[in-house]
């Protein structure tokens, strides 16, 4: 048995997870798989488990884009109401009146794809924010996770690069990808990213295939023993959400991590020219760094902040590492995450990606980010 099968196993005995499945590779091959736990009642976890993705969805939807970059069909500096006109009735929140009512104005500046994809955009989620759930509640405006068209219209919280927040860029990004391309945005991902790749069990709903072997959910409660809880993207919705809305596995998963690590292409299959992937993993941001999250659903989330004491940027599409982190990640690498505690990271400078996925809240819970620094420095220690 090796370190990284112990380190899962060790994980779920201490009930710090309920399951986890596993997975490191480079370039050109996998190197380590493992399983440990039940990934519901009376079924063993195994490597070809199914996971809601949530947040890790946010990487594919952004490829999504740099496809159409790629092609001259699209600029990272393009403003996204030159695509999407009736984005110009997005507003700016700026406070609430004496009766609670939202102050809404105009932003002094346009949003760009670019915005979109960095999470600079002045979107930003209700999980780590005071102002949006008190929005939402003031208003009946649907979550964005009720999969509705109208749910996409949040108001941004800040001028658009003033500074970096994490919110619902990349669904946004997913419909200037429809509106340019044609296609649904669910069809354009299976034909031009998971087809190439041989992403065969990536879909956006749990088909017949995929449902046989789609994990529970668990959350863990005050006294720290694991309950169910039901939380899924909603079925067959107006919008696929390309911040969260895609189903997969480790293998697929890394199937498009190790297209990165390549260049672009996997197998003799390119879906980004080198170039586009350089400027894919840049830093996109400038100066801005990414911050941590405080958690405002604790139930839901902790705070969350990856590296700490670490200068983080963002890419097209990944928080970015700008310093290497002793015994884990190098300067370069591209992390991120799904709320599930999904994980995963891209490391080109030691040619290395990895994931580490449980279907489990709260997200980024202490007890589950430290069986990921040891995963991960088990994984270089094993380089």
């Amino acid at each position: 048995m090796s370190d990284l099968d112990t380190v899962l196993d060790d994980a779920v005995a201490a009930n710090d997870v309920p399951f986890l499945v596993a997975m490191s590779g480079s370039s050109s091959s996998i190197t380590w798989s493992g399983a440990a736990g039940e990934r519901s009642p009376g079924a063993s976890a195994t490597v070809d488990t199914v996971f809601r993705l949530f947040s890790m969805t946010k990487a594919i939807g952004s490829t999504a884009a740099m496809i159409l970059i790629d092609r001259g069909m699209l600029s990272m500096d393009t403003p996204v109401i030159e695509v999407i006109p009736e984005f110009a009735g997005i507003r700016l929140l700026e406070g609430f009146d004496t009766d609670g009512a939202p102050l809404l104005r105009a932003p002094g500046r346009q949003v760009t794809v670019r915005h979109l994809a960095t999470h600079t955009s002045g979107f930003v989620y209700e999980f780590w924010n005071t102002d949006m759930p008190k929005y939402l509640a003031a208003t009946g405006h649907p979550t964005i996770l009720s999969g509705l068209k109208a749910s996409l219209s949040y108001p941004l919280l800040f001028e658009p690069g003033e500074r970096w927040d994490y919110g619902i860029g990349i669904d946004w990004l997913g419909q200037i990808v429809e509106a340019i391309d044609g296609r649904r945005v669910d069809t354009f991902c299976r034909e031009e990213i998971f087809g190439p790749l041989g992403m065969v069990d990536s879909d956006f709903e749990p088909s017949e295939r995929l449902a046989p072997r789609l994990a529970a959910v668990k959350i863990r409660g005050e006294d720290g023993s694991f309950a169910d809880f039901s939380i899924a993207p909603p079925p067959n919705p107006e919008v696929y959400g390309m911040g969260h809305h895609i189903y997969s596995t480790a293998p697929d998963y890394m199937r498009f991590l190790r297209m990165l690590l390549n260049k672009g292409q996997l197998d003799g299959n390119r879906v980004l020219s080198e170039a586009a992937v350089a400027a894919m993993l840049a830093n996109q941001i400038g100066d801005l760094r990414v911050g941590k999250l405080v958690s405002i659903a604790p139930a839901l989330t902790a705070d969350a902040e990856f590296y700490p004491g670490v200068p983080k940027t963002h890419s097209f599409g990944f928080v970015r590492v700008e310093e290497d982190v002793p015994g884990r990640c190098s300067a370069g690498s591209q992390i991120w995450a799904g709320v599930l505690n999904m994980h995963y990271w891209l490391d080109p400078a030691r040619d290395v990606a990895a994931v580490i996925m449980t279907q489990s809240l709260p997200f980024v819970e202490p007890r589950f980010m430290q069986v990921y620094e040891r995963y991960e420095r088990a994984v270089y220690a094993g380089m």
